[in-house]
């Protein structure tokens, strides 16, 4: 918590509660004492001394009297503590209670009610008639104002500490401070003694339990459609990935070795060990880790939240961005890897809204990739990779009757292609390749629904043709042209004028590409015509014939 946010917290309920309570007793006690009377010859004590004038029978009742105000007080607290804190450890996860027993501020306030109470009744006992400890007492007015007066904050700093957005934190950031060695109380979770720290081994199985504790979080709140939550815990997930992934250069070779109690735990002792020799040999259990966990989060969330499929796509892609500005080949194989799971776990289900969201984020994974031409990596083998992947995808979904998967997988490509096209001769074999991938997303299909599946695997096909024109690269247009010669004319009449028909950049509905598909400027459609003008077929259909020169 902010250390401004932390004594508003306090001070200010403090200040008000202890000043309305001061004021309560001091103003009716000075008219007392301003119309008292003392009996004839006693002399009139000023006001201090009149307070703390005190008598030893009403002093030791009193006293007993505080000693079980505070055990009162000190019980309300423990019993709404206790349901509260076992409350959130039933709905988020039980790692809270944990939390909370470490937390510094929780257990010096609680033991500042117990001390209390115990100095009440000790004090209550040391009162004697010929001996009365001024001090003592009026140092047990004190603890007992003070643990009454913090009672209402301390229940504010308990709910403000089980929030859970606040619990995921803490959750994060401990595991982050295990996982690159650092000391948790230098990041303010006094979680970690020296030893823990330098036992790899137990700090992987810290790491692995906090993340488990955070898939709990976010599949309780994905089963309870709390988005915010599950959010809230997804990118937990995704934030230690990346910070990890900066940090991962200097740790230990030791870090990166599985050991046997680690390989043994439920997500790897279920793979195959070659599969687990690979990625302590990669160093990349723990990528692999936070995102397995992402996997069947995206698995639940195709049946319960359907939102949370593309904050779980967006995440993956921020963990292969990070591994991408590190160097991390290997981080991020595995980001492509999820990715493809995501999208076949999709297909299965007919999820199309979910593959749909998955290939944009997949897609605009690529282009990063596209953009770190600079970087250590070689970017020209990853981008034909994903490439190819998407290819497969679109050729599942044609296989399933997903026609408009087909058709997103082709658009990405397409763009690809776009994209690789302006990065100019740097990039010229990679563009080359991926408009031959473009080319055989449709070769697979055969007859009837299929072919009628891959009518948008054309349009985009075309679309990307007009692109080239634009551009003054006719012989890249004329290799679609090639692969469209075969083509029946009146469905190339009908893509035609599709094409030509809408006039909306933006799609009619709210989705998260915003663009409409189909969508040309005038100048593209111009070139629209005179693509369709090379076609025998369509070449005297007015629709067809190519721009006038201009003079």
């Amino acid at each position: 918590m902010e250390p401004r946010k932390q004594r508003q917290l306090w001070l200010r309920p403090v200040a008000v509660l202890g000043g309305t309570a001061a004021a309560a007793f001091l103003i009716p006690f000075v008219l007392d004492w301003a119309l008292w009377q003392p009996a004839a010859g006693a002399p009139k004590l000023d006001l201090v001394h009149r307070f703390f004038d005190f008598d030893p029978d009403t002093a030791q009742n009193a006293l007993g009297n505080l000693a079980q105000v505070i055990a009162a007080v000190l019980g309300i607290v423990i019993t709404v503590v206790s349901i509260v804190v076992q409350l959130a450890a039933t709905r988020y996860t039980p790692r809270i209670a944990d939390l909370f027993f470490r937390d510094p501020i929780n257990l010096a306030a609680l033991g500042f009610y117990v001390v209390a109470g115990i100095d009440a009744v000790w004090v209550s006992l040391s009162v004697a008639r010929d001996f009365v400890p001024h001090v003592s007492i009026t140092a047990s007015l004190l603890l007992v104002t003070v643990s009454v007066l913090i009672t209402v904050p301390y229940f504010g700093y308990v709910f403000d500490f089980l929030d859970p957005e606040r619990v995921v934190a803490r959750i994060q950031r401990e595991a982050l401070a295990a996982a690159l060695d650092r000391p948790g109380d230098a990041m303010g979770l006094g979680g970690m003694d020296g030893r823990e720290r330098g036992d790899a081994e137990t700090r992987q199985l810290r790491v692995l339990n906090s993340i488990e504790q955070l898939t709990d979080v976010a599949m309780n709140a994905v089963g309870q459609n709390d988005k915010l939550i599950a959010q809230g815990a997804v990118d937990a997930l995704k934030e230690l990935a990346v910070r990890y992934l900066d940090g991962k250069r200097s740790a230990n070779p030791g870090w990166f070795k599985m050991g046997p109690r680690l390989r043994q735990t439920p997500d790897f002792v279920s793979m195959a060990p070659e599969s687990v020799d690979l990625l302590e040999e990669n160093r990349v259990w723990l990528e692999f880790e936070v995102m397995r966990q992402f996997q069947a989060l995206f698995t639940k969330s195709l049946g319960e939240l359907p939102d949370g499929i593309n904050i779980i796509a967006i995440d993956t892609r921020y963990v292969g961005e990070a591994a991408l500005a590190t160097g991390d080949r290997h981080a991020l194989g595995l980001a492509m890897k999820f990715f493809n799971t995501y999208l076949r776990a999709s297909m299965n289900t007919r999820q199309v809204r979910a593959a749909y969201n998955v290939f944009n984020q997949y897609r605009m994974l690529a282009e990063r990739v596209l953009a770190d031409r600079g970087g250590s990596l070689r970017v020209e083998e990853i981008l034909v990779e994903i490439a190819g992947y998407f290819r497969y995808y679109g050729v599942l979904a044609v296989q399933l009757n997903l026609g408009f998967l087909a058709e997103t997988a082709a658009y990405d490509v397409a763009t690809l292609c776009e994209r690789t096209f302006e990065a100019g001769a740097a990039a010229a074999n990679c563009h080359e390749e991926l408009l031959k991938v473009l080319l055989t997303v449709d070769r697979e299909a055969e007859g009837g629904a299929a072919e009628k599946a891959l009518r948008g695997v054309r349009k985009a096909q075309v679309k990307l043709a007009t692109f080239y024109l634009e551009r003054g690269a006719e012989d890249h247009a004329r290799q679609i042209a090639a692969d469209l010669k075969d083509e029946p004319a009146a469905r190339l009449r009908s893509i035609r004028d599709e094409l030509l028909a809408v006039t909306a950049s933006e799609f009619w509905e709210v989705i998260d590409r915003g663009t409409n598909f189909d969508f040309l400027d005038p100048s593209r459609k111009q070139r629209l015509k005179q693509f369709f003008a090379w076609f025998p077929a369509l070449a005297n259909d007015p629709k067809s014939v190519p721009p006038p020169a201009a003079s």
